[in-house]
């Protein structure tokens, strides 16, 4: 077992953006040995995500960190120009390309690490043939076209379906029971790296995230946002599991150390099943705000148990505590935002 320690303190309160992307890209020592451990370039598919630019910037750092020299790589269409300016400012080349144009899929490097993060998952509704061809379709045309390479691919939590609150969370070797077409969809996904993995003997780890979390998204951020608008917070899906995003991104490299095939499957979730109704009660005492509420709890919840992660790469460096404080003094004093809400209260699998 890998001991995961912070190598930066973890601060009082968060007050800026580039304060934020800093903590976030900051690698962990299990991190740091993975970018030791692996040999050649890193190229990460689908880089300008909620999470894609850190991660992309926490590989350059951890190489780095291991005096190993390394070209890490970004790929996306990247329709926020600020976003590949930004990358580029700290030493992550970038490409232009639609993964699903084949021709534009040859062209890309070469690359002994492919960091698979390229997916659909908002506008799945309505959109499902793209959301069918994106998280199904595309990974056996990665894998066809990186063969050769070590892949660590994301997935999602969203595979289990719902799980009993009692139960402590799905763990890696529950049979799926995807709802809804977008869960199904990344079912598909796992399905075809595993096909591959095991016809193509590709080395492989699948990372089933559940859910990651930061100042500017996130599940902590959608209820923040509810109680400080004095929006009423339904209780339907009353529970979920949360890990500060930069602890995901470094379990995320640190999968690199434990690629097999076929894939390994590791679920990469917040320590707790955090209660909505405790998480917006705290926000309304942060805030100074009363708090609404609708619904009552659900039994079932869509919940991971995260614990062989922590086995291979440490537990989680910022506690839920500290997030919810970091996030609320966030809202309150009008902090960006992603614009981008989870969805988590959706039971029906449609996003």
């Amino acid at each position: 077992m890998s001991t995961v320690e912070t190598r930066t303190a973890v601060p009082e309160r968060i007050e800026s953006v580039e304060q934020l992307e800093d903590l976030l890209s900051d690698p962990t020592p299990a991190a740091i040995d993975a970018m030791r451990n692996i040999s050649g370039d890193l190229i990460v598919l689908g880089v300008a995500g909620k999470m894609g630019p850190t991660l992309a910037r926490m590989a350059k750092r951890a190489s780095d960190a291991a005096d190993v020299k390394r070209r890490v790589t970004g790929v996306s269409r990247f329709s926020n120009a600020d976003e590949e300016a930004r990358l580029r400012a700290h030493g992550i080349e970038t490409i232009k390309a639609d993964l699903l144009d084949q021709a534009a899929l040859n062209r890309l490097p070469d690359a002994p690490n492919v960091l698979y993060m390229a997916g659909m998952k908002f506008g799945a509704t309505g959109k499902e043939s793209l959301t069918w061809a994106m998280n199904t379709y595309l990974p056996g045309m990665v894998c066809n076209r990186y063969s050769k390479s070590r892949i660590v691919a994301f997935s999602t939590g969203n595979v289990y379906g719902l799980t009993p609150v009692s139960g402590g969370g799905s763990i890696e070797a529950d049979a799926p029971n995807p709802v809804g077409e977008y869960a199904m969809s990344c079912l598909g996904r796992e399905r075809m790296f595993e096909h591959f993995s095991r016809t193509l003997s590709i080395p492989m780890a699948i990372i089933r995230l559940n859910y990651a979390s930061e100042m500017r998204y996130g599940v902590i951020v959608d209820v923040a946002q509810k109680v400080w608008a004095g929006e009423t917070i339904d209780l339907a899906m009353g529970h979920f599991n949360v890990i500060w995003q930069g602890d995901a991104n470094a379990m995320t490299l640190a999968a690199f150390n434990h690629v097999r095939t076929p894939p390994l499957l590791l679920n990469v979730a917040g320590p707790e099943i955090v209660k909505v109704r405790e998480v917006a009660e705290t926000c309304g005492r942060l805030m100074n705000k009363p708090v609404k509420f609708s619904g009552i709890e659900a039994p079932d919840a869509l919940l991971s148990n995260g614990q062989l992660g922590y086995q291979l790469a440490g537990r989680p460096r910022v506690p839920l505590e500290r997030q919810l404080r970091w996030v609320a003094q966030w809202v309150m004093s009008g902090g960006a935002s992603l614009g981008k809400p989870t969805h988590f209260e959706a039971r029906n699998g449609k996003f």
